[in-house]
């Protein structure tokens, strides 16, 4: 049975840099995609970044982008999300997902294209 877990959300200030991390398991994820969303209190679940299983392909949303980094570690079938310079805006709950793909260098940014997701991490970033 596939478990995707989140941690490092918290509470911040503006300014601030948080680290989430996304330990899988249940089976090998070297083959899969992974990707970060998040969903903000009222809001639809938006994509955030997302990786290609060789780790040599990211992407990132625009109001992200040049602010948070992508990276996974394919031994311990790990994905973090390193954010900096953290904004009010950011507040929301971030979830990571999966999805296996037979492009090492491909990634998907639509949520319907990821089939196991985690519970999420609550970050909240205030002014």
């Amino acid at each position: 049975q596939v478990h995707l877990i989140e941690s490092g959300g918290g509470l911040v200030q503006a300014g601030d840099s948080l680290r989430l991390s996304c330990a899988a398991s249940g089976r090998t994820f070297s083959r899969d995609a992974m990707g970060w969303f998040r969903q903000a209190p009222g809001k639809e679940r938006e994509f955030v970044a997302a990786i290609s299983w060789s780790g040599g392909s990211t992407g990132y949303a625009d109001s992200v982008k040049g602010r948070f980094t992508i990276s996974r570690d394919n031994a311990k079938n790990t994905v973090s999300l390193q954010m900096n310079s953290l904004k009010p805006e950011d507040t929301a709950v971030y979830y990571c997902a999966t999805k296996p793909t037979y492009s090492a260098e491909y990634y998907p940014k639509r949520r319907s294209s990821y089939d196991y997701w985690g519970q999420g991490t609550q970050v909240t970033v205030s002014s």
